[in-house]
């Protein structure tokens, strides 16, 4: 069923990574558009780390699901998703705070890379840039 109100879903799988999808769930957030939606897919997690996920935001929804692996969690995210563009983002990133900008160019585009963080260092247009 799609959502006329919701232009852009964000799909994040997880499991056991409480501390570090809630940061990743901040950094989507950051976005203050109400035609935003989060989906966090919960792939077996056996640490609770999923339970207070929505109370972070109320675009957040929690889709529980048995162990079946990073890419059977995207699939089922992308299923579930309502949006009319859909962003995949790991647990263990973050997108940058400036991302909410890039969301004026979605219209009429195929493909939009957004800028994230990763523990290496920041994916900025395409490209690593190394924390020193």
């Amino acid at each position: 069923m799609e959502n006329a109100n919701i232009n852009l879903s964000i799909i994040i799988p997880t499991y056991n990574n409480g501390k570090l999808v809630a940061k990743a769930i901040q950094s989507a957030s950051t976005y203050g558009g109400t035609d935003l939606e989060i989906l966090v897919v919960d792939d077996g997690s056996t640490d609770g780390s999923t339970n207070e996920l929505q109370n972070i935001d109320p675009r957040v929804q929690v889709i529980h699901k048995e162990n079946g692996g990073v890419s059977s969690a995207r699939n089922l995210g992308l299923q579930k998703a309502q949006g009319e563009y859909v962003l995949f983002l790991d647990a263990d990133d973050q997108l940058t705070p400036e991302w909410g900008q890039q969301m004026e160019h979605l219209k009429g585009q195929d493909l939009i890379l957004f800028n994230y963080q990763t523990s290496k260092g920041e994916i900025r247009n395409g490209r690593l840039q190394e924390i020193t």
